[in-house]
């Protein structure tokens, strides 16, 4: 017997779930603001990037492994309608490599923080990822991509 959720419960199941301030997002933020970067948060421009450092020509984005389809042991696809979560899923990566493409094309730099790069390793993983994104900053290259 398949799951049949009327669109009500389903929006209210999806009404909990965040786009802006996340847990790692804040995490983020909190590592950078104390290594003395000054930011801004979700900048229109594609893909409102989380966080936006102007002085930098660099943007920002924290993705969750799930709802970004990262190869990593964070994502699975749900058992539970597969078929509409792989398109889902899939066209979210989509969209987020043309949003990058648009941003490099107008000369950001642009910088992905992974989920998994915060989770499993507490403290320690969380200073790493924001060391390397802070060493990304002040250099010179075009992208970097953290992950766990």
């Amino acid at each position: 017997m398949a799951d049949v959720v009327d669109p009500a419960t389903r929006s209210r199941m999806m009404s909990g779930i965040r786009g802006k301030n996340t847990k790692p997002e804040m995490m983020i933020r909190r590592g950078l603001h104390a290594r003395g970067f000054r930011y801004r948060l979700h900048c229109k421009l594609p893909g409102k990037p989380d966080i936006c450092l102007p002085k930098h020509g660099a943007v920002v984005f924290v993705h969750g492994c799930f709802w970004h389809a990262h190869d990593c042991g964070l994502f699975k696809i749900p058992a539970s309608r597969p078929d509409f979560w792989r398109q889902k899923l899939l066209g979210n990566a989509d969209r987020d490599m043309a949003n990058i493409s648009a941003l490099e094309s107008t000369g950001w730099r642009i910088a992905t923080v992974w989920e998994c790069s915060l989770r499993g390793r507490g403290e320690q993983g969380l200073n790493e990822a924001v060391d390397r994104l802070s060493n990304w900053l002040r250099g010179n290259t075009a992208m970097i991509d953290i992950r766990g």
